[in-house]
């Protein structure tokens, strides 16, 4: 038995058919974190970056990234978003940035790969943003913190 929704019973790769689901109310929310040097990081929250005003950037990035999720990953549905944020927090005692994603759906699939990939997405952004005063930048920990609606119900990552 393959439990691999991605998968036919023959192993080959196929994308999901959703036909017989109804379409509901879904809401995914992802989090990843670039870590730069504390100098850097004041430097976001002064605003003196060479490349421009970083917030706004980091988050139209993300949002633009979840709205092309489909054209990157080759199994996942498009999807009609409702509604994409893009939340960018800096802490320069800690030395890092943390990007916050919520996307908003009502579809018969989920909407979790959105919320990571607009995660991804900007923090790439803020890499190429940054690279220019901090060579040793890092992203960690993306990752899904929760996800509401469909069949399988509402899941909330431990320790979010």
């Amino acid at each position: 038995m393959n439990d691999l929704s991605h998968l036919d019973p023959e192993g080959r790769v196929r994308m999901v058919d959703v036909s017989a689901k109804g379409a509901t109310a879904r809401v995914a929310v992802a989090e990843g974190f670039l870590v730069a040097a504390p100098d850097t990081i004041r430097r976001i929250e002064t605003g003196g970056l060479p490349k421009g005003d970083f917030r706004p950037t980091v988050q139209l990035a993300g949002i633009q990234a979840a709205k092309r999720t489909a054209d990157l990953i080759p199994l996942c549905h498009p999807l009609p978003l409702d509604h994409v944020a893009i939340e960018v927090e800096t802490d320069s005692a800690a030395g890092r940035v943390r990007v916050v994603a919520t996307t908003t759906v009502t579809a018969r699939t989920g909407v979790e790969m959105e919320a990571l990939t607009a995660v991804s997405v900007a923090l790439l952004t803020a890499w190429d943003l940054l690279k220019a005063v901090d060579r040793g930048l890092r992203i960690e920990g993306v990752r899904l913190l929760e996800k509401r609606g469909g069949r399988t119900g509402d899941w909330r990552a431990e320790n979010p």
